[in-house]
């Protein structure tokens, strides 16, 4: 039999994008290392004109990609939602799905944005084809409120959830810990804080807590057997590697490291790590039993991290740059996205292991 099964053909992206400063080499540069590793584009597009100019640099013709539209669109607006069904107009069949952020203001006017959901589901069915939009858990909403959203839309085959596991497991590791420290923020906390040794106990047994409610969230949303987006990274409150501020979007290889002992080491854990990303990956990859939609997808949105790696064969595409270090920059950020594919792909492997040995066993 071969070791490969069906789990190892699910799509696995990856965040395609410059994020760092220099023209677009970058890009040529991305779609290079793309190719390489197999992995999928998830561009990220203001308008219709800016991914027309990104998919020039699209790695592969036949390899799957979706796109994330920008962080403000609000689907109460009307204007906003004619983007999104330009963006589908303009891009079905060429990606298969569309990727928008969740909204605080669901919590309030839960029942108008089901309303809004199904004219979108609506107009997407006049589309044609197969593009789904997916909403993503981005605005720290109770969960229970995200799932439940999912559960009445479950007859709206075009509309599903995008699963951020940083965002949940966020989430839950600060109301862990609000309920011993009410009013205190958990990720406000910083490695060096002359308080945090008193608290790090805490802090860890808030983030310990994380890991249950995302797969929780996968199995609640799982089981209504529609297509489901994942964005993977890994997560801890005290993170101060993202040159962005925020405490997920890290690589699933990457520690904490503390000016003092804890636990007798100076270095913890993150959220999940790869044995808590194999476990992400084997639920999700449940859903696409008979039961299930048959139609999983993951992306890597993991933010570049400080580093260099020299060029290679690629510093032909650099030839008119004096000063390389962005590119190694690059290089670097795209070589962490490469090690994370690797374990992806290590973890839908072991899922397909663990499928085979329960049908043997039946």
């Amino acid at each position: 039999m071969s070791s490969r099964g069906p789990n190892t053909f699910l799509p696995v992206l990856g965040l395609f994008q410059k994020r760092i400063d220099g023209d677009d080499a970058l890009l040529q540069l991305a779609g290079l290392r793309f190719k390489e590793s197999g992995l999928g584009p998830e561009f990220y597009a203001e308008s219709l004109d800016e991914l027309d100019r990104l998919w020039g640099f699209k790695p592969l013709p036949g390899v799957a990609a979706a796109v994330h539209l920008p962080r403000w669109i609000n689907l109460f607006d009307e204007g906003c939602r004619r983007l999104v069904i330009d963006f589908a107009k303009n891009f079905n069949n060429r990606v298969f799905g569309l990727i928008i952020h969740d909204q605080n203001e669901i919590t309030s006017r839960f029942n108008d944005y089901l309303t809004v959901l199904k004219g979108m589901q609506i107009q997407l069915q006049e589309i044609g084809g197969s593009l789904c939009l997916f909403i993503e858990y981005a605005a720290g909403l109770e969960p229970d409120i995200f799932i439940n959203l999912f559960r009445a839309a479950r007859d709206l085959d075009r509309i599903s959830s995008c699963i951020d596991i940083g965002h949940v497991g966020i989430w839950k590791a600060r109301e862990v810990y609000s309920r011993k420290y009410p009013e205190q923020d958990i990720c406000a906390l910083r490695p060096h804080d002359p308080g945090l040794p008193d608290v790090i106990g805490d802090v860890q047994e808030a983030v310990a807590s994380a890991p249950a409610e995302v797969l929780r969230v996968i199995r609640e949303i799982g089981g209504l057997g529609k297509p489901l987006h994942f964005h993977l990274h890994d997560a801890h409150p005290l993170s101060t590697y993202s040159p962005f501020g925020v405490a997920d979007h890290l690589s699933f290889l990457n520690k904490i490291v503390l000016p003092f002992e804890y636990m007798g080491k100076r270095c913890i854990d993150l959220m999940f790590g790869p044995s808590g990303l194999s476990s992400i990956v084997a639920e999700s990859t449940k859903s696409i039993r008979p039961a299930g939609s048959g139609h999983i997808s993951f992306s890597l949105e993991i933010h570049p991290t400080e580093g260099t790696l020299p060029l290679g064969s690629a510093a032909r595409l650099f030839r008119h740059w004096k000063d390389k270090t962005n590119a190694e920059r690059m290089n670097f950020w795209l070589s962490v996205l490469c090690e994370n594919h690797q374990l992806v792909l290590e973890a839908l492997r072991r899922a397909d292991s663990e499928k085979i040995g329960e049908n043997d066993h039946l």
